[in-house]
């Protein structure tokens, strides 16, 4: 779904500059995850799990392309 528009952004920024932000905002939206689950009290197991269902969720959408 999302494949062409990374594939576009790589050829304009470069691999290496796509992989700085995309690391970023990996980052800032495990920290995010992480707020709310300790927010909501949730178990580590489970935040866990919702952070590999985010991966895998970006790898079928294409974000990981």
């Amino acid at each position: 779904m999302f494949a062409p528009l990374i594939v576009l952004i790589r050829k304009y920024f470069g691999q290496k500059k796509l992989n700085q932000v995309r690391g970023q905002l990996i980052a800032l939206h495990i920290q995010t995850m992480t707020r709310f689950c300790d927010r909501f009290g949730i178990e580590r197991t489970t935040r866990q799990h919702l952070i590999r269902m985010a991966r895998d969720n970006g790898k079928r959408l294409g974000l990981l392309a």
